[in-house]
């Protein structure tokens, strides 16, 4: 695995993360590995916190990049909000490349919204590109 890059991981860090989804316990890993499971559990858990602040950083990173940010307030019938998002790409000059049924499908699948209404406050991204992200 000599020069390979693996991000913000180590390589170590790496070859737990991989194994892990493999199916292999940290017990087994250690032994691949020649090492403790305490190492194991403390590369997966380091390992585990950077992907966590990557994210968080990408998210930022579009929200700063967007078109616009629209706020969906708790409550909100989900049959509203593609007409919301729509309405803002509009406002700020937008083609948006998405339709009325791909939006709805995000919210109910990529933000969790299986109500007629949102159960929680949701931040929706729309980039200069037209594509649009819901943001956790």
């Amino acid at each position: 695995m000599a020069g390979r890059r693996y991000g913000l991981l180590t390589e170590k860090q790496y070859r737990v993360l991989e194994l892990r989804s493999k199916g292999y316990t940290q017990a087994q890993i250690a032994e691949i590995l020649g090492t403790s499971r305490s190492n194991v559990s403390m590369l997966e858990k380091v390992a585990m916190e950077k992907i966590k602040l990557a994210r968080e950083t990408l998210k930022i990173y579009q929200e700063l990049n967007s078109a616009a940010v629209v706020i969906v307030e708790p409550g909100t019938h989900l049959v509203d909000i593609p007409g919301i998002i729509m309405r803002k790409a509009d406002e700020v000059n937008v083609k948006l490349r998405a339709n009325f049924t791909l939006i709805y499908d995000m919210l109910r699948y990529k933000a969790g919204q299986k109500n007629k209404r949102t159960n929680r406050e949701i931040k929706i991204i729309i980039m200069k590109d037209g594509s649009i992200d819901i943001l956790d």
